[in-house]
């Protein structure tokens, strides 16, 4: 039996955009949907209530950050990342790629796979195509990548294409390894190729044998305009198989959440509600707050009227702006509860739109 069904409920007649039900071994998530950045199995500052509470049904933790302290044998003694985080719903594990390909000074890539050192205490590792699927495989995340080189922007198209061939053989050789071991896990494959359309098309061409139970695209939000990051998914996205999830990482800002789902995305991650809430900015439906400005300072309205959530149930932008300056805990706390909560809501929004066939409409309208 697969480890991951994805059905399709509904789709929007003038986008590639499509409402779907992706079931796997910790429950059903809806999508498309936006998924909490929970790094070291922990979405900061928040507890599995609160984010059980918002209505998040599936989350991402991270395999480089989660090998190196608890370590995956120890989180595997323990009876995986679900138990060890008290999470009941599914989780969605990166391969640490990403994390690892941005210690530049600290690793060096060849055909076998990456050496790296530690950035807690500077122990060298090396992580293979196979190595990362064994230490996804111990933490029995739901869902699980191929490791995969992620480029900075720009590159030559020369040092790109030399990049994707790596990662296209990584992720033959995890998909193998991943089979071998009949895992109730899925496992995506990444396609990567920079900025050039070329090249992302030659590598979905070259994954596409592996009939993965979904794809990813990678190598974007390292440092290219957002726009281009919108043209490589729609250079992307297209070649994809259409009954498979299409999950884009990394993006994206509330206001790119509708453009990406347009394109066909079914689900999408960013640390951008949680860092941004840490450091002071908080979304709403009339804009950002940057709370720590003096304009807020005897603001009595919450963080937006038209919110639910318990942030703004209860406190002011006022009592927000005095724990943000004086550094309380508190503030992360109820600043992350609310950004997330805008998340989810405008998620909600769109796909309520797909389903009742308002989608152009919404998009038209600014996607809110």
């Amino acid at each position: 039996m697969p480890a991951l069904k994805f059905e399709i409920e509904a789709v929007c007649p003038q986008t590639r955009a499509r409402a779907g039900r992706l079931h796997t071994p910790h429950g059903v998530v809806e999508t498309p949907v936006f998924m909490p950045v929970g790094t070291v199995g922990s979405v900061k500052g928040l507890r599995q209530e609160d984010l059980e509470a918002l209505g998040a049904r599936i989350i991402l933790a991270n395999t480089y950050h989660l090998y190196l302290r608890p370590g995956h044998e120890a989180i595997a003694r323990m009876g995986g990342l679900h138990r060890f985080m008290a999470w009941n719903a599914a989780i969605l594990t990166d391969s640490g790629g990403f994390q690892i390909f941005s210690l530049s000074s600290l690793r060096k890539v060849n055909e076998r796979g990456v050496v790296f050192r530690s950035h807690l205490n500077g122990d060298e590792h090396l992580f293979t195509a196979e190595s990362t699927v064994e230490v996804q495989s111990a933490l029995a995340s739901d869902i699980a990548m191929t490791l995969d080189e992620c480029l900075p922007y720009p590159v030559s198209h020369e040092a790109a294409r030399r990049s994707l061939d790596r990662t296209v053989r990584w992720a033959h050789a995890a998909l193998a390894h991943h089979r071998r071991q009949e895992r109730p896990q899925a496992l995506f494959p990444i396609v990567q190729g920079s900025m050039f359309p070329d090249l992302r098309r030659q590598c979905v061409e070259e994954l596409l044998p592996l009939e993965a139970e979904g794809y990813a695209i990678g190598g974007l939000s390292v440092g290219e305009p957002r726009s281009l990051s919108l043209e490589m998914v729609d250079a992307t996205a297209p070649l994809l198989p259409r009954e498979r999830p299409c999950y884009v990482m990394g993006v994206g800002a509330p206001e790119e959440l509708a453009p990406y789902v347009a394109r066909g995305v079914d689900m999408m991650d960013c640390v951008m509600p949680t860092r941004n809430a840490r450091n002071g900015c908080l979304f709403t439906t009339e804009g950002r707050v940057v709370i720590k400005q003096a304009q807020y300072k005897e603001d009595e309205r919450p963080i937006d009227p038209e919110c639910g959530c318990p942030a703004c149930r209860r406190y002011s932008r006022a009592y927000l702006r005095h724990l943000y300056l004086s550094g309380e805990m508190l503030y992360p706390a109820l600043a992350t509860l609310h950004n997330l909560s805008h998340y989810f809501a405008r998620m909600r929004t769109i796909r309520n739109a797909i389903v009742d066939g308002s989608f152009g409409e919404l998009l038209r309208a600014g996607g809110s």
